[in-house]
């Protein structure tokens, strides 16, 4: 209930009360109402109505506590009634209506998904600081700035009408690309995937591609996440231990989603207008489609890679290209790759970059410089899964010394 309603009962108090601050703990403050008397109470008929009005009537409580000037006592007099205001932007499902709301072009870009993500998604400031690559203060900062912009700037939460829905886009497809990112590769604890998560952001991911689709970007969202998703029990052994893309049994990928993430691919790039999920959708196809890990076709894989950099230098992409190019011309090219991002600093916190390193040194047999940049990756390395997979490589590669 949490998962379904969170977003939503924020989104109210926010609307109602223009305090983001005040929405979350007012949220935080029914749920927790609700543990407390549901055991003995039972749950609801409409548990949703019951959060929602629960945590309504806390705020209005504590306006009017707060309430030392009249504009207080106005808007908590506000708070009797919901906002009836018309939406007309013709977005059909609700969590994806609250997205675009939240998704405000007058906040910086990086600034509108965190919040969204952290408002109506529910993760945690860790989560999403992890999903941007920086430290957990520095997000709690960004969040903390995005919500004080609003409050100075009087910016309205509000549905946009669908005039305006295209200059949210492309925040609305970053946060569902987050999302589902969070979800296909968790940043902490024992579980190595959240279902749920990648479930929730390939819905509304079918339901972006059907409301804009003139929208090649959305499409190739929609496929980026069908190809990736389409491997996910293939991903984990019984035990939960990590497989690597090119020991996963084939046999156990939905060839269904498959197909249809190429459908939806080929279509997006007849538009001719590729964009960066664009891209990474036609990397991820040729994994997908590829019936052996041997028939790889890696030098396309690496042309695309040149692209996605054209598109998207990040320091994340560039290690991907440097992966990409070691399986294309050898190891040691890709290892010069790797070395010259290293020394550049960009992912000194990012544990996949030690875990390259070690992976193309293991390949050119240099097996203790690869066991110490294992043990760097192992003491990255946030979720138990990794942890183990890391420890069994660094195992082996002290074996071979």
């Amino acid at each position: 209930m949490y998962r379904e309603e969170w977003g939503r009962i924020v989104a109210t108090l926010i609307g109602l009360t223009g305090d983001w601050d005040l929405a979350e703990e007012c949220a935080q403050d029914a749920v927790a109402r609700a543990l407390e008397r549901w055991p003995g109470d039972g749950v609801p008929r409409n548990p949703g109505a019951w959060l929602t009005t629960t945590a309504r009537n806390q705020a209005r409580n504590r306006l009017r506590r707060a309430a030392t000037e009249a504009s207080k006592l106005q808007e908590a007099a506000a708070m009797s009634q919901l906002d009836d205001s018309v939406d007309d932007s013709g977005v059909p499902e609700d969590r994806l209506r609250l997205i675009f709301t939240c998704c405000h072009p007058a906040l910086p870009f990086d600034g509108r998904v965190a919040l969204t993500l952290r408002t109506l998604a529910g993760l945690t400031t860790a989560e999403i600081a992890h999903a941007f690559l920086v430290p957990e203060p520095t997000m709690a900062q960004r969040l903390v700035r995005a919500k004080r912009k609003i409050r100075q700037a009087g910016i309205p939460y509000r549905v946009p009408p669908a005039h305006l829905l295209p200059q949210r886009t492309p925040a609305v497809l970053g946060v569902i690309y987050l999302l589902f990112n969070e979800g296909y590769c968790a940043s902490v604890g024992a579980d190595h995937t959240r279902p749920d998560l990648c479930a929730e952001a390939i819905h509304l991911g079918r339901v972006l591609a059907r409301l804009m689709p003139d929208e090649p970007e959305a499409a190739g969202l929609l496929a980026l996440m069908l190809f990736q998703d389409s491997r996910r029990t293939a991903r984990q052994d019984g035990a939960g231990d990590l497989v690597a893309l090119e020991d996963q049994d084939r046999d156990r990928w939905d060839r269904t989603v498959i197909a249809e993430g190429v459908e939806l691919l080929d279509a997006a790039l007849r538009r001719g207008s590729p964009g960066p999920y664009q891209v990474q959708a036609a990397i991820a196809a040729c994994h997908a489609t590829a019936l052996t890990a041997a028939a790889t076709d890696w030098p396309q894989i690496a042309a695309l890679y040149d692209e996605l950099v054209r598109l998207v230098s990040t320091p994340v992409v560039r290690l991907n290209r440097a992966v990409a190019v070691a399986m294309a011309d050898g190891p040691a090219a890709g290892l010069e790759l790797v070395e010259e991002l290293e020394r550049s600093g960009a992912l000194t916190s990012y544990h996949l970059l030690p875990a390259a390193r070690a992976d193309l040194l293991r390949r050119l047999g240099r097996h203790r410089d690869a066991a110490r940049s294992y043990r760097r990756a192992l003491d990255l390395a946030r979720t138990d899964a990794e942890r183990r997979y890391l420890t069994n490589r660094l195992t082996e590669a002290i074996r071979n010394i």
